[in-house]
């Protein structure tokens, strides 16, 4: 059952079709959910920098940790310091991954006595007296951030005081006020007077991008099967309709072959494609198969029929020699004989030149030599003959020109003139008597076999019907013509061409 239904033309077609399609919906799916996510990762990443780069900004102008805007509930964002320290983070942040630090609560670097920060994230001092101490560490922290900057302007990675860096991206998650999310984190560096460098690490949900890539990719899990469905269905009835003639085709040749009726057609579709032109070539080759058998039906039985005649006479002419060896007629007897030797011999060169035998391309054939030879010693011929040169079978030529010769000398009433010339790239070879000549109805007729002429030939004048029908044979297997026509003095003029060797 598999190999009958992966076996039709129909359903490889569809499978094929199937197969080519669902590659290109996969190719062309991966490449619009891959850029799909890439459009919404820079959507993401656009937004986590501008908030890294708003709160780097309000750093950069000097505004303390507490200052900052980070109330943003779905905007998870951390200050970090040089050595690592969370010094500043969005409020209700519960948990974050993706960040050099895991921290979600703030570790100012010092504290003095009470509840007052002092250092990078202080306010402004209380009291005049505890300002001064504050100035002058103050100051001596500006010296030395002031030298350190200087130190640190001699290496291309540094950062001006105020100056922002450029972002570079990581994928995480954060936990705010309960809510899990995975977030894009932008990473900006800021250089901070009096606070050293501060990198500013701000988050974007990926939930838009997510939940879009996976909308796009459930309704290509759902369209893409429907689709290749509709593919393969569209495809199947269409392979259907347009094989449905080569399936006429099969079926009459089919019962061709069991009728064994080659007058039989198979059926020709109104169309102008390839199956409309197979549906004429097989026409084409079923009349000349029946042409060809029922010549070979033809041939048979003219055989049996000419070869029924002598081998009967010879039968009884021996039964009488038996019977009363006085009455034997001897001559007739061999006669006879060499009548059916002929016959036997035309009979299987015919059947040779049927199978397609042909001759030898590198033998060469003098025409002139060849007609002179065969009209020597016959009375009343004439040569007139040029050398020519052709390709192909003496012996076949030969007997070509003999049956030529013996045909006009049968019908001739006194002469037989025989011409060999050149014309171009053809040696024409002519045979002409002065006869009757072969009426104009008649002149394609008597080049079928066993074909006699009612007032031309006889069964007793030795003829079997093959001659003509043997030299035309042997002129097509050399690649000439022989036709017939009127001569001058009135009779048939026979003409060979063959080409020029």
């Amino acid at each position: 059952m598999r190999r009958r239904l992966f076996g039709s033309v129909r359903s490889r077609a569809t499978l094929a079709a199937t197969l080519v399609v669902a590659v290109a919906l996969v190719a062309a799916g991966a490449a619009v959910l891959l850029s799909l996510r890439s459009s919404l990762l820079d959507q993401a990443d656009t937004q986590a920098e501008r908030t890294a780069r708003e709160v780097a900004v309000e750093l950069a102008a000097g505004r303390t940790y507490d200052q900052l805007s980070l109330d943003d509930d779905d905007r998870p964002v951390q200050v970090v310091t040089e050595d690592g320290a969370l010094v500043a983070a969005s409020e209700d942040l519960e948990r974050i991954t993706g960040t050099p630090t895991t921290e979600v609560e703030p570790r100012p670097a010092g504290r003095r006595s009470g509840d007052t920060v002092t250092g990078a994230g202080a306010g402004p001092a209380d009291d005049d007296a505890d300002a001064e101490p504050d100035a002058d560490t103050d100051a001596d922290a500006g010296s030395e951030t002031d030298a350190d900057a200087d130190a640190d302007s001699d290496s291309d990675d540094s950062l001006d005081p105020g100056e922002i860096g450029d972002a570079a991206f990581t994928d995480g998650s954060a936990t705010i006020d309960g809510d899990a999310a995975d977030y894009r984190f932008a990473a900006v560096p800021v250089e901070v007077r009096d606070r050293g460098e501060l990198t500013v690490y701000a988050g974007a949900p990926l939930a838009a991008e997510q939940s879009a890539v996976d909308t796009a990719l459930t309704g290509m899990l759902t369209g893409f099967p429907l689709l290749l469905a509709v593919v393969a269905g569209v495809t199947w009835l269409v392979t259907r309709r347009a094989l449905r003639p080569v399936e006429g085709i099969r079926r009459e040749m089919a019962a061709i072959t069991a009728s064994e009726d080659l007058a039989r057609r198979v059926p020709v579709p109104d169309t102008h494609d390839e199956i409309a032109r197979l549906a004429r070539t097989t026409n084409e080759t079923l009349a000349a198969l029946e042409t060809s058998v029922e010549r070979q039906r033809r041939f048979v039985a003219d055989a049996s029929h000419e070869l029924r005649s002598p081998i009967a006479s010879l039968r009884t002419q021996l039964e009488v020699g038996a019977a009363h060896p006085e009455l034997l007629d001897v001559d007739g007897a061999v006669e006879d004989t060499v009548r059916l030797q002929r016959l036997a011999a035309d009979l299987l060169l015919l059947a040779r030149l049927d199978a397609g035998e042909r001759p030898a391309a590198d033998a060469r054939v003098d025409l002139g030599a060849l007609a002179r030879e065969e009209a020597a010693g016959r009375d009343g011929v004439t040569v007139r003959a040029e050398s020519g040169q052709v390709a192909g079978s003496r012996g076949q030529l030969g007997r070509l020109l003999a049956n030529l010769l013996d045909n006009a000398q049968r019908h001739a009433r006194s002469a037989v003139e025989v011409t060999v010339r050149g014309e171009g790239r053809q040696v024409v070879v002519a045979v002409a008597d002065d006869g009757d000549g072969v009426p104009e109805a008649d002149r394609e007729r008597i080049f079928e076999r066993f074909v006699r002429l009612d007032a031309a030939r006889s069964r007793d004048d030795g003829g079997a019907g093959l001659g003509l029908a043997i030299a035309r044979d042997v002129a097509a297997r050399h690649g000439g013509t022989l036709t017939v026509g009127e001569a001058p003095a009135g009779g048939a003029l026979f003409e060979l061409r063959l080409p020029r060797a």
